[in-house]
């Protein structure tokens, strides 16, 4: 059992309940302090307990609330804001934990004068006063996919040519065969049309990728993989956001099922949806910040899950 005077692990508001299974992962719980937000709408911050000389983790998914009262903006501001009062308070190291970081599909410069969101919230998680921030899930992916499928007959599928080196680890990893799409596109979000590269017949695919929003790109990839001869299509996605009428795409689409991890609240969307799967990642970042605080070993978690 570790001791709650050294290491100490407060949440923000955007998704508590991963704060609290990471919390209870090792033995401890959330420890206490009083966010809220005033008629102006800025966030007010009251951290309520001594992190004097602590190793202090705080815990804020980059996502909004389920009850959509706290939006992208203000859990940022909440974690940059929590960060800075514990540093202020003589805390010895204080690490950022962030299962969905935000704005990270904003991470290159992709037309004249955009901006690149990603590294600007990476700075300002940093200027707050963070020494290191955790953020991964694949070895939980990994673990799905080796308890539910026989490996053996499984080819790890990336919908677009951008996920293709996430898709390889995997695979490799695995020790599986790899195939993806090259997607064409008429504009934004739109896609034409799409090529298989790889050979799936006979095969369980398996779609991976970090995020699902409107499952467009999901479902189509699956009605290909159908025609390629697939015998199962299973989509395994890191965030899954699942915005506007995404739920209904996945349960018309031949996807056999949608897994998504925790990163984001899913209780509404299981309800809503037969097809929706959720991967507890609270595991793999407990053990992270155990053995971040104790000084082990974090890299054995790359490729093995802590259950």
């Amino acid at each position: 059992m570790l001791g709650a005077t050294s290491l100490k692990i407060f949440s923000g508001t955007s998704h508590p309940e991963i704060a609290h299974l990471i919390a209870k992962r090792i033995g401890l719980t959330v420890s206490k302090s009083e966010i809220t937000q005033n008629h102006s709408g800025e966030t007010s911050l009251r951290i309520l307990e001594s992190v004097r000389e602590a190793d202090v983790y705080i815990v804020n998914s980059g996502c909004a609330s389920a009850d959509g009262t706290i939006s992208v903006n203000t859990s940022l501001m909440e974690l940059c804001i929590m960060i800075h009062a514990c540093k202020i308070a003589s805390a010895k190291r204080i690490t950022a934990v962030i299962p969905l970081f935000p704005y990270a599909r904003q991470d290159r410069k992709d037309k004249s004068r955009a901006p690149i969101s990603a590294k600007l919230v990476a700075n300002m998680i940093q200027s707050s006063g963070a020494d290191h921030i955790i953020l991964y899930a694949e070895p939980s992916m990994l673990w799905y996919i080796r308890e539910n499928f026989n490996v053996k007959n499984v080819v790890i599928v990336s919908p677009d040519a951008g996920g293709a080196k996430r898709a390889t680890s995997m695979a490799d990893r695995l020790n599986v065969d790899f195939a993806l799409f090259h997607k064409e596109r008429k504009k934004a979000n739109e896609v034409s049309r799409m090529i298989l590269v790889g050979n799936v017949k006979d095969k369980i695919a398996v779609l991976v990728d970090d995020m699902a929003d409107t499952c467009g790109t999901l479902a189509l990839a699956a009605q290909h993989l159908v025609e390629a001869g697939a015998t199962q299509i299973i989509a395994i996605v890191t965030h899954g956001i699942l915005s506007g009428n995404a739920l209904e795409v996945v349960e018309k689409s031949p996807l056999e099922k949608l897994v998504v991890t925790n990163t984001i609240p899913q209780d509404l969307n299981l309800k809503r949806c037969k097809k929706l799967d959720v991967i507890d990642v609270a595991p793999v970042l407990g053990e992270v910040v155990r053995r971040s605080h104790y000084g082990e070993s974090v890299s054995k978690l790359f490729t093995e899950v802590p259950y």
